[in-house]
């Protein structure tokens, strides 16, 4: 029996272990991406700087910063953002929202397909941006919870995104890395075979099984609880909060009060602190029917719908909300709310929206608080908002939000043509070889900044901070592995613990190894680290590179399992009322089904 291979030197040590202790920084949520990439960043070339080491120089480590791969991914984030702002698949969401109102059996699938199939060309968050809204139209239309469909939509995005090069920031690092290391170059559909087979099997299961698994959660747009009510609170002589301050009549109801505006006689007072109530005061509020009627009780008022009514409310008279209505407002990538809180975007004053809830990876804050304002948003979140309906009117037909209501009407701007016009030369370019694929994205970018399809402030926020700075520093890791005989290590210890299995077994392994680490830990940084191993593994067999490349491709774009795991998850999560297990539920299966499906294709068409 073959020894275990020997240990390497210290320096390669000291990589093997700030890859274990980044790989565990990557996980921990509370942390920020960018900076833990930066810190690792930091960590490696100081390391190299006061311990030199042999044929290394601190400096290329700084080169990950300009890596082509990288270039191409915000170049291809920026045109994605462009489709969205646009409105450039609208005219996709409208046949499918019409196809949801003739054939309901057959929507969900077309609806997967089609995710699929754009997803294989397009960033997948535009398309999910694209997709949210119409299903939860749809559902709310017909009372059917979007809890058994949101989950398969952004699933079936993932499974076609693993179809091309462009597909996912995954897939170019692979391929960028692979051809680093002078061993295979990928065109833009050299393994879309196996991943349309294993797609195939993945959409028949998001299809028929996957809805089955979910539970039947309601939105909260269905709960008319959360809905605050305009009201006067009429004040007579007998009432407790005559007499006293507004901060004391605050103190007395031991609730928050949201007093707009106090009327006396024909003047109208700002509702300060220190000002004191008097009889006949009238107070206008605004709040939830049941916090208003205990407002009522604790300050000895009657309470009066809206303005107008001249009759106290009653079963007969109940409160009523108007024109009134509720919506949910997703917070995307790259938009305005991205990285802004409620108070430094001026949201309400900008949109005349009330935010009621925040909804937060499975956490709901239900009251607008002082704290609520103030807090940082970040994509994914979903904010339940009550206004007027020429308010929301006018929100659903901007490009910045993403408003999910009962309507299937999308955003389209005079610019949509132009900017799918662009996003397809773009693809045909690097699809047929006239341009490298980062060329030809970037080309697409600057066409869209020229023609005003996007303003150089939406071009930047589309870049997500923590994709560059973890693809950045990914590559410097993977650099450092390499240059120390680190990646050398692992390969052996590999082939080690996988003596004597077959190759289909050792490719099949690899695959699971990323497929799980990509779950816990960012999937660009386990592509990087995974490339280099899948090369000397392959080297080592003496069995074609292209399988093993493509076994850590495959497994590091399944990002099923965990709502962390990519992005739109997070967004769906959200949007569907999701909880932790829902995903574990749905995701796990799928995962198991996709590495045992490439498995046998990746083994056929490579290594039989």
């Amino acid at each position: 029996m073959p020894a275990p291979p020997d240990l390497p030197d210290l320096h390669a040590l000291a990589m093997l272990v700030i890859t274990a202790v980044a790989l565990v920084l990557f996980s921990i949520e509370r942390l920020q991406l960018a900076l833990t990439s930066l810190s690792l960043l930091t960590i490696i070339t100081l390391i190299f700087a006061l311990l030199p080491y042999p044929g290394v120089t601190p400096m290329m480590f700084f080169q990950g910063l300009a890596h082509e791969a990288l270039i191409a991914v915000c170049a291809l984030m920026t045109l994605g953002q462009g489709l969205v702002r646009t409105g450039a698949l609208e005219p996709v969401g409208r046949i499918l929202g019409k196809l949801w109102g003739r054939v309901p059996g057959l929507s969900l699938l077309l609806t997967l397909l089609v995710g699929a199939v754009l997803s294989a060309f397009v960033n997948n968050t535009p398309i999910v941006v694209l997709l949210l809204p119409i299903l939860i139209s749809v559902c709310l239309r017909t009372r059917k919870s979007p809890s058994k469909i949101l989950i398969p939509m952004g699933f079936a995005t993932l499974v076609g995104g693993m179809a091309t090069t462009i597909g996912t920031s995954t897939n170019l690092l692979v391929v960028g890395i692979a051809k680093d290391l002078g061993v295979v170059e990928f065109s833009m559909f050299d393994f879309v075979l196996p991943a349309a087979g294993a797609g195939a099997v993945a959409l028949l299961y998001l299809w028929l099984i996957a809805p089955r698994l979910l539970p039947d959660r309601a939105t909260e747009l269905a709960n008319p609880n959360p809905r605050l009510f305009a009201a006067r609170l009429v004040l007579s002589q007998d009432s407790a909060a005559t007499g006293l301050s507004v901060a004391e009549a605050r103190a007395l109801a031991d609730t928050e009060i949201t007093i707009q505006r106090i009327l006396r006689e024909d003047a109208q007072l700002v509702p300060l602190p220190d000002v004191r109530l008097c009889a006949g005061d009238r107070l206008g509020l605004l709040d939830t029917p049941t916090n208003l009627h205990a407002i009522a009780t604790a300050l000895g008022g009657e309470l009066y719908s809206g303005t107008t009514s001249d009759q106290p409310v009653s079963e007969d008279n109940p409160l009523s909300a108007g024109e009134q209505r509720l919506a949910e407002l997703a917070v995307v990538e790259g938009s305005d709310l991205d990285g802004a809180s409620l108070a430094t975007s001026h949201f309400i004053a900008r949109h005349r929206l009330v935010v009621l809830a925040l909804h937060r990876r499975g956490q709901n804050l239900w009251r607008a608080s002082e704290k609520l304002q103030d807090l940082t948003l970040l994509p994914g979140d979903v904010l339940l908002v009550q206004g007027h309906n020429q308010a929301l009117e006018t929100v659903k037909q901007s490009t910045d939000l993403l408003l999910l209501d009962n309507t299937i009407a999308l955003p389209r701007t005079d610019k949509a043509s132009l900017a799918l016009g662009i996003a397809i030369g773009t693809i045909a370019l690097a699809a047929t070889g006239v341009l490298p694929i980062a060329i030809a994205a970037l080309t697409g970018t600057g066409l869209m900044l020229a023609t005003r399809c996007l303003t150089l402030g939406t071009a930047i926020r589309a870049i997500s901070p923590a994709i560059y700075f973890v693809v950045a520093a990914s590559l410097a890791l993977g650099m450092a592995l390499q240059a120390t005989g680190a990646t050398q290590y692992l390969t052996e210890l590999f082939l080690y613990l996988t003596q004597g299995a077959t190759p289909t077994v050792v490719l099949s392994a690899l695959m699971l190894l990323l497929a799980i680490l990509t779950n816990v830990v960012s999937n660009n940084a386990a592509a990087v680290i995974g490339t280099p191993i899948a090369v000397g593994i392959a080297q080592q067999l003496q069995l074609p590179a292209e399988a093993f490349i493509l076994a850590v491709l495959f497994g590091a774009n399944m990002s099923y399992a965990t709502p962390m795991a990519y992005k739109t998850n997070l967004l769906v999560m959200n949007a569907g009322n999701y909880r932790f297990a829902d995903f574990v539920k749905v995701g796990v299966p799928l995962t198991l089904l996709m590495w045992a499906t490439l498995s046998w294709l990746l083994a056929a068409l490579y290594l039989w």
